[in-house]
């Protein structure tokens, strides 16, 4: 009689222990996640991203009245979220789709992005919760995703060129001829930025050996170093890790923009922008799920998730990373910050690429880069448009240009002649039709085709192997 009342205390008091457990572990979790792997690295990789980003988000902002004070503290706020819950540098992109049809129509207004951007979240929402997504991931080839992330990344390097070699209007999405030799937004500084970032940081498969280096893992760098690289050139190489190119190229950027016009000073006024719900007619619904919603779904489905999905487990094999999940984060950015007047976004393949090349590792990358943008949002706001608009947009292209090329550099490890064919049909027919759906499409197609003229080969041979043994 004695034991139970014992035994009963004991009970509660082992269950009363076990109710934080779970609260310490979420937080132990994310402070490993937003803990910064090397200070400069992840400084550095917070850069990867601007090329898409800040093209895009002006554009808009001077053509389509988009409220930049707004978008910079929700997408702000995204980074820091995605960064503490994913551990990586997930990117926090414009979707494509969307402003790329507000820019190309002039009826296509920030209620109709908004709409755009609700309508696509709230599909992304329902294909992660109820598992389709993750069915498509196991179900799409990797020769055909790759063939998406090689069509995105070459696109991004065309459209970097493009903004190295010619003067650009951005808000009209227009070349305006070529771009001059010298001045403050030249051919030679563009030319000098991009000869410094790879100086420093090379093909980018070198990076983390040096930044090993750099941070005293002496046993894991020396296994990694070459011959001629170890003691002759350790000191060298501790230097040169140090570095964050694409910072001082950004900063670099800022500098050459107050200088290229000294008033825009004058121009700018401190305080957030006044948040607002967005009134959204029936009108702009309609528009908005026809030619906002539906040319972006296919995209976000393979770029934003599958593709990001894949090439986060190729960059970070240690982790797990779940479609639903991925899907979902995706669908509650748009479905929350569009109704405020937050421009629609998404993850990226591309900006994961950027700011992987540019030394991020962990969610601290873009936790910063989030935290940045949340400050400026609030201090500056739409103001901030004044000062960006004056961006050396060669600089810009720059950027970008490694962005794309990392992203296209994923597709090295198809190693077959029928991978490397499925992959370059995807490639082609999404970049000549600008249609990353197309190339999906006619990949699968392919593919499938592919498989069935293997398996045909396959019936065949026992039956002809049958009849030479019967004779004639």
């Amino acid at each position: 009689m004695e034991s139970e009342p014992q035994q009963l205390p004991q009970t509660q008091a082992t269950q009363n222990s076990s109710l934080p457990k779970f609260p310490v572990k979420v937080l132990n979790q994310v402070k490993s996640n937003l803990t910064f792997r090397s200070k400069w690295a992840e400084l550095n990789g917070a850069m990867g991203d601007l090329g898409t980003y800040i093209p895009i988000v002006i554009a808009l902002t001077l053509a389509r009245d988009l409220d930049l004070g707004t978008t910079l503290i929700f997408t702000g706020i995204y980074n820091i979220i995605t960064g503490a819950i994913y551990g990586v540098p997930m990117p926090v992109q414009p979707m494509k789709a969307i402003a790329a049809t507000a820019l190309s129509n002039p009826n296509f207004g920030v209620p109709e992005i908004m709409a755009s951007g609700i309508i696509t979240g709230g599909t992304l929402i329902l294909l992660g919760a109820t598992g389709l997504m993750k069915l498509a991931y196991k179900l799409i080839p990797l020769s055909v995703v790759r063939g998406i992330q090689l069509a995105q990344g070459l696109s991004f390097a065309l459209t970097a060129v493009k903004y190295i070699r010619k003067v650009q209007n951005l808000p009209e999405s227009k070349s305006l001829g070529q771009r001059h030799w010298f001045g403050l937004d030249g051919l030679v500084l563009a030319i000098v930025c991009t000869g410094f970032i790879v100086l420093v940081n090379g093909a980018g498969d070198e990076y983390l050996r040096r930044r090993q280096a750099s941070e005293g893992d002496q046993a894991v760098a020396e296994d990694n170093l070459c011959e001629e690289d170890k003691p002759s050139t350790k000191r060298w190489r501790k230097i040169v890790a140090k570095i964050p190119s694409a910072f001082l190229v950004f900063v670099l950027g800022v500098i050459l923009a107050f200088i290229r016009k000294p008033k825009v000073v004058h121009q700018i006024k401190f305080g957030p922008s006044a948040i607002e719900v967005v009134k959204i007619s029936k009108h702009a619904w309609k528009d908005g799920f026809i030619k906002g919603a539906i040319p972006q779904l296919p995209l976000s489905i393979l770029n934003s998730v599958i593709a990001v999905c894949k090439l986060s487990s190729d960059l970070f094999p240690e982790r797990d990373f779940s479609p639903s999940s991925i899907s979902v984060t995706v669908g509650l950015m748009n479905v929350v910050g569009c109704w405020f007047g937050g421009m629609p976004m998404c993850h990226g393949a591309g900006g994961l690429a950027g700011q992987y090349k540019f030394g991020g590792r962990t969610g601290a990358c873009v936790a910063l880069l989030g935290a940045a943008k949340f400050v400026l949002g609030l201090v500056l706001g739409t103001s901030l448009v004044r000062i960006l608009s004056q961006f050396p947009v060669g600089v810009l292209g720059v950027l970008l240009l490694f962005a794309g090329i990392e992203l296209a550099m994923c597709a090295r490890d198809m190693n077959t002649k029928e991978e490397a064919f499925v992959l370059l049909i995807c490639t082609a027919v999404s970049l000549v039709g600008s249609s990353a759906a197309l190339g999906f499409v006619v990949g699968m197609i392919v593919y499938a085709l592919l498989w069935l003229r293997k398996f045909s080969l396959r019936v065949d041979k026992p039956s002809a192997s049958l009849t030479s043994l019967q004779g004639p």
